[in-house]
């Protein structure tokens, strides 16, 4: 079954880009990466630039109306993302475990919706 893993985190309480701290936890994420590439499990997945470069679009009353930043306002903000295909959600919840800022972040596991070809 497919899964979206959602990363969540807040970069105020994240390592500082260019710290020692930044550098150990790329190393995780690239290690993360290769790991669940090697199991066969990842179909893709991206990181995304930081929230305040979002752009937020709605349509009310037939009106595209845009506003900058994340559709939420909240102190977490998602990074990024992954789409795995596992057995379960017993191994997707196992696989977002291991993601390197779980500690301070959150990941959100959730069912990739399967829609069947229309051709």
């Amino acid at each position: 079954m497919k899964y979206a893993l959602l990363i969540y985190a807040d970069p105020a309480i994240a390592p500082a880009e260019g710290s020692v701290e930044f550098a150990a936890e790329m190393e995780g994420w690239f290690a993360y990466s290769t790991k669940l590439a090697e199991a066969g499990s990842m179909l893709g997945g991206e990181g995304l630039l930081d929230g305040h470069t979002a752009t937020s679009v709605r349509v009310r009353d037939g009106k595209t109306v845009t506003y900058d930043g994340p559709f939420a306002e909240t102190k977490e903000v998602l990074g990024g993302f992954y789409i795995i295909d596992v057995d379960n959600l017993d191994a997707a919840i196992e696989w977002a475990s291991k993601i390197p800022n779980v500690g301070y972040g959150t990941v959100e596991v959730r069912p990739v919706m399967e829609v069947p070809d229309q051709g």
